[in-house]
């Protein structure tokens, strides 16, 4: 995120609390699109996001508001200046889709998450892959890697594609997506699709022959094959992304554990 997308987003978060009378705790939801910062919503109340922003920031958000709902100004109460964290913190949501198995993992509007963990790193690599641990499915470091993108994430999806061939991926796709990564100079395995030939992607999911996968939804045309693609890497305990954002921050997430140069603190560590 660029540094003006945040002070955009602090600015209207400070205006619309201004604007609607809110005293206390404000959750705003932006979306970011071609650089454009958006308002999805705007809720006068607390969320889980804060226990989080509490442990990054160290400050006590809740009392903090319940102070300001009672008469007590933020300067009474010594706060003044924003608090901004040396470290990148990263949430990673827990999904309950190995209790679920049969459970297709792909993620749309409605909420499916049952807990959150933090990564905690000095960039953001560390922090998502220390997070991706914390979720009990880490990122991979070396084998191969498995592509399905739909017509309209393939060329987004070759810089991913590129990123996981140069850490030492070797990649493997369906028929579409192997004709389009091999025209833009990429080696690429060609795999069948589910049940249409020997071995298929999911068969070679649970022989243990592919350790990530990447596969945005194609529609209802291929809704099958991808559901059994999901379900394949759930009961394998492979990790399965399904946003192309995912797919980005994984090959920052596993060049950061190449890296190795880790350290770990507990927040009392942290905040002294």
């Amino acid at each position: 995120m660029a540094d003006e997308e945040r002070d955009t987003m602090r600015r209207i978060t400070h205006d619309v609390a201004l604007a609607l009378g809110v005293i206390g705790l404000v959750n705003v939801q932006f979306a970011i699109h071609e650089g454009t910062v958006y308002v999805i919503e705007v809720n006068p109340r607390a969320s889980r996001t804060v226990p989080f922003l509490e442990k990054a920031t160290n400050l006590p958000m809740v009392e903090i508001a319940t102070r300001c709902m009672l008469g007590q100004s933020l300067a009474d109460q010594g706060v003044v200046e924003p608090v901004l964290p040396d470290r990148v913190f990263v949430k990673g949501p827990v999904f309950p889709f190995r209790r679920f198995p049969l459970s297709d993992r792909l993620l749309g509007p409605e909420m499916k998450s049952t807990g959150e963990v933090m990564g905690i790193g000095r960039e953001f690599g560390e922090a998502f892959s220390k997070a991706q641990v914390s979720t009990g499915v880490a990122l991979p470091d070396s084998g191969r890697a498995f592509i399905s993108v739909n017509d309209r994430d393939k060329d987004q999806a070759v810089d991913i594609a590129r990123g996981l061939s140069a850490l030492g991926f070797s990649l493997v796709a369906t028929r579409g997506t192997r004709e389009f990564l091999t025209q833009q100079g990429l080696e690429c395995e060609m795999v069948a699709k589910v049940n249409e030939g020997r071995p298929d992607i999911a068969e070679m999911i649970h022989e243990g022959s592919v350790q990530l996968v990447l596969n945005t939804p194609l529609g209802k045309q291929s809704h099958f094959d991808e559901e059994a693609i999901r379900r394949a890497a759930t009961l394998s305990d492979v990790i399965c992304i399904t946003t192309l954002s995912g797919g980005r921050a994984a090959v920052d997430g596993i060049r950061a554990q190449r890296d190795a140069h880790w350290s770990v603190e507990s927040l009392q560590e942290l905040h002294s």
